[in-house]
């Protein structure tokens, strides 16, 4: 998921749908936008889809308006359908708000049932409208003081850009696991769960919103505020391994730089006798180039991505499942054949994607394939929005490196440790690890 925000900017909307296009990475499944236009109405538009298929109509986006939000969709089984996509409009005699998130709350269960007790009805299972609900509950003070309140409430990693008629507040949760930035577009601002969204645009990237922080964009320009003093800098790992587009800064830190030194410390870690390096399209380029450039065995491109398939199919058949891989991802029979491959991939979660490609390259005539993975071993369930909720579903959940390399049917398999993880950051920032070690940053409430 991702959320994008514009204040003081003509045609707000248009500028909006360019940010939702260079963060379409981080959602397919749906997309928003929600607009205040001049007359001090907010007009909202969602629909399931990439978002230049919801907007193919120019629907909204004609709209005269200087402030808006916007998000794309990243589906899972409990968040799916039109409902839960965002921004969601909330009316209230105090003025009318939108709200667009990403991330997840791990204390969801227990705020929809307190909120429940008070009265509450939710029409979708999205966090945005458990916040709508904390902020309308907690007292009759100064919306900011009821903001802080309804956060103190939340745990989980999150960002937040909530629209009112006339501000935007840009939230990030207290452990800074969701990044969230702030640019300048002339005299307006624009916040973005990516700077990659500023490059397009020609804003200027300010800074990145701190763990723990409100910051408030009006006719005042931005304010900060602060809403816990408990703070973190606990940023996802998976945002650096295979999330965040390459272009894209985290906290200080280069996104393609820190994949690109993952990969020269994976070939000190894991050296392989090989004749190619090849990268899996398109987070295991980077580190593919930073493996090669340590070893000394050359970079080939060896498998070339389909870039019109855009989206994961639902196939109708188990022959058209098994045949998903080939759809994305081609072999160069010419470069492989008959060679001894490095291939070089982001991460492993259930295996099977990567038993697929190592099939795909034998087919092609590669001798031996020597797989390296530039994040470790991903042992533990993530709870905190990358969609993988039960030990189950993971490969190394529970075995050994030597049973892992024989499912994927590798001749060798190698991962990057926690250690060098943290280390290619540069010190720029710390690291949540938790799908790795075990070590998570939040209480786990109901989900331990």
């Amino acid at each position: 998921m991702s959320v994008f925000g514009a204040y003081g900017i003509e045609n707000a909307a248009q500028m909006i749908y360019l940010g939702l296009h260079a963060l379409q990475h981080r959602g397919q499944e749906g997309a928003g936008v929600a607009v205040f236009d001049d007359n001090g109405r907010c007009r909202n538009h969602r629909g399931l889809g990439l978002a230049g298929e919801v907007f193919a109509q120019g629907k909204v986006l004609d709209i005269p308006g200087r402030i808006g939000i916007g998000s794309t969709q990243y589906a899972n089984i409990a968040k799916g359908g039109l409902d839960n996509v965002q921004p969601l409009c909330f009316h209230h005699k105090t003025g009318d708000i939108a709200i667009a998130g990403e991330g997840n709350l791990i204390n969801a269960e227990q705020l929809t049932e307190f909120l429940e007790d008070k009265g509450c009805f939710f029409h979708t299972s999205t966090d945005s409208e458990i916040l709508a609900n904390l902020i309308k509950k907690e007292g009759v003070e100064e919306r900011i003081f009821r903001i802080k309140n309804a956060l103190n409430m939340m745990d989980g990693g999150f960002s937040f850009v909530i629209l009112t008629r006339n501000r935007i507040y840009a939230i990030r949760d207290k452990y800074g696991i969701k990044p969230l930035a702030l640019g300048k577009l002339g005299d307006g601002w624009v916040v973005s769960s990516e700077t990659c969204a500023f490059q397009l645009l020609g804003a200027e990237f300010i800074r990145d919103v701190e763990p723990g922080e409100i910051v408030t964009i009006d006719d005042h320009g931005i304010r900060s505020n602060h809403y816990s003093d408990f703070k973190k800098h606990k940023v996802c790992s998976m945002e650096y391994i295979y999330i965040a587009r390459p272009d894209s800064d985290i906290d200080g830190c280069n996104v393609h730089n820190f994949r690109k030194e993952v990969g020269r410390r994976l070939a000190d870690e894991c050296p392989a006798d090989a004749d190619i390096v090849v990268g899996v399209p398109d987070s295991g380029l980077s580190a593919a180039m930073g493996y090669a450039e340590r070893s000394g065995i050359p970079f080939e491109t060896g498998l070339i991505k389909n870039r019109y398939i855009a989206r994961t199919f639902i196939q109708p058949s188990q022959t058209m499942r098994e045949k998903s891989v080939q759809m994305k991802l081609s072999a160069v029979q010419s470069v492989v054949a008959g060679k001894r491959l490095v291939l070089v991939d982001d991460s492993i979660v259930r295996g099977t994607t990567c038993l697929k490609i190592v099939k795909l390259l034998r087919a092609a005539g590669a001798s031996e394939v020597h797989v390296r993975i530039a994040s470790p071993m991903m042992k533990h369930p993530c709870f905190y929005g990358v969609d993988t909720s039960t030990k189950e579903e993971l490969l190394c959940s529970d075995r050994n490196l030597e049973e892992a390399c024989r499912m994927i049917e590798a001749d060798s398999l190698g991962y990057a440790s926690c250690a060098n993880c943290v280390a290619s950051t540069g010190g720029c920032s710390e690291l949540c690890l938790a799908c790795f070690n075990g070590e998570y940053p939040t209480s786990l409430y109901e989900n331990e």
